[in-house]
């Protein structure tokens, strides 16, 4: 009755159909839990839903105890004795299969175990990065702060040596200028002591060839004569501190060089006077040139000092040296700030003297400060307290030609710097002469 009811069954087909149906349910399974992995992982590694895809491929990996619900609709309609029988029969064909796919599950599981083992170990070394960088963004921030107060502290080093050079440099130069006065204030005391002396051995030599007869009249003009020496010893640290270091004095002095080698004078027939030679710094330039000249003092430390550097220097009064001279005998009297030092009728018998032995061709050149910078005219003249008073510019020019003297030029010498005029019209240019002009001015005269 039974096999009345029932139709014939293909196995073969069945087992087929089975197969086919056990691999669609696997791929599906294995595709999912594949792909949810996959995503589950690179999305965030949700190890929950992996576990429960697990479950449930472990599920399909079991026998199935009854075959799928379509199987007992038509046109299957398959008892439940061949149900058993198939499920037996899959059980055991797919017996193999179940023990791979177990271990593949079991395999699955400890890999998920690993990775989220892994990815808490990521997760703690991550945490331990984070610290590590805190640590170093906080290690680099104090860097920082450390290198900026390095730096901070090298400025103001920095700054404290340039102040201890500064305060070194600034001390140096006190300490060279208190030796440079110690010095020039010895050297006018050594001098002041050895004028003292000279005159103190002439008065008690004059004294023991007189005894026990008075002094005679030119014993005592001898006495006097001396006199006018008291002096030199100071005006010689005076010359030191308010005309200048030799260098610059050499240095200003070197514009006339052109005007003797022009004269074509200097040699041994055309000699060259420089009377009041002071310190000697013309004469030193002047056989630097290879000229021949000689200068005259009143100064007696001076001669000393310009003899013992070679030069010939006679001690005496300039007009008196001049008398004693020929006519047409030198080739060019100089005289640097010196007639500011003689009165007006001295000075004209300078000059007249200066032409008389003048050889035709030579010159004479005076140089003086210039009245016409009145902080010079008005001031800083009178810091010489041997100085008479200030000659102007044209006037001595007139005075040099009315003695005899052709093509007279004024050279206005040494102006002051840093003028604060801008000399773009008359009234700038003015204001600038006045204060900022010329400091000395130099007459040239030439004898037909």
């Amino acid at each position: 009755m039974i096999e009345a009811n029932n139709f014939e069954i293909d196995v073969d087909e069945l087992m087929q159909k089975i197969r086919e149906e056990v691999a669609l349910r696997q791929n599906i399974s294995i595709g999912n839990i594949e792909m949810t992995c996959f995503s589950d992982l690179t999305a965030g590694s949700n190890f929950y839903k992996i576990e429960n895809l697990l479950n449930n491929a472990d599920l399909y990996s079991q026998v199935p105890t009854e075959l799928p619900a379509k199987f007992n609709r038509f046109p299957f309609n398959i008892s439940k004795g061949i149900q058993r029988f198939l499920l037996k029969l899959y059980g055991f064909v797919f017996k193999k299969q179940r023990v791979v796919n177990f271990s593949l599950i079991q395999a699955l599981r400890e890999s998920a175990a690993l990775n989220q083992q892994l990815v808490e170990q990521v997760t703690i070394l991550q945490s331990q990065l984070k610290e590590t960088q805190s640590q170093l963004k906080e290690t680099q921030s104090q860097l920082k702060e450390t290198s900026e107060y390095l730096t901070a502290t090298n400025e103001r080093l920095k700054t404290t040596d340039e102040r201890l050079t500064a305060t070194q440099t600034a001390t140096d130069k006190h300490l060279r200028a208190m030796d440079e006065r110690y010095v020039r204030n010895d050297s006018y005391l050594k001098n002041d002591l050895a004028q003292q002396k000279r005159l103190v051995t002439m008065f008690l030599e004059e004294a023991r060839q007189r005894l026990p007869e008075p002094f005679s009249k030119e014993q005592l003009e001898t006495f006097v004569n001396e006199e006018q020496h008291l002096l030199d010893g100071f005006y010689i640290a005076f010359e030191d501190q308010f005309r200048g270091s030799r260098e610059d004095i050499v240095n200003r002095l070197k514009v006339y060089l052109p005007l003797i080698e022009e004269a074509k004078v200097g040699t041994p027939e055309l000699p060259i006077l420089d009377v009041g030679c002071g310190r000697g710094e013309w004469l030193d330039l002047l056989r630097e040139g290879g000229y021949t000249a000689k200068g005259l003092d009143l100064n007696r430390i001076m001669v000393d000092y310009c003899r013992a550097r070679g030069f010939e220097v006679l001690e005496g009064e300039v007009i008196s040296y001049l008398r004693t001279l020929p006519d047409l005998s030198l080739g060019a009297v100089t005289g640097f700030h010196i007639i500011e030092h003689l009165s007006f009728p001295v000075l004209k018998r300078l000059l007249n003297e200066v032409v008389r032995v003048l050889k035709p061709g030579g010159l004479a050149i005076f140089e003086t400060p210039n009245p016409k910078n009145l902080a010079v005219g008005a001031c800083n003249f009178y810091s010489d307290p041997t100085h008479q008073n200030p000659l102007f510019p044209e006037t001595i020019q007139f005075l040099v030609e009315s003695q005899g003297l052709s093509n007279v030029q004024i050279l206005y010498l040494n102006p002051v710097e840093g003028s604060p005029f801008d000399k773009e019209d008359a009234a700038s240019q003015q204001l600038h002469n006045w204060f900022f002009g010329p400091r000395d001015y130099a007459v040239v005269g030439h004898k037909l």
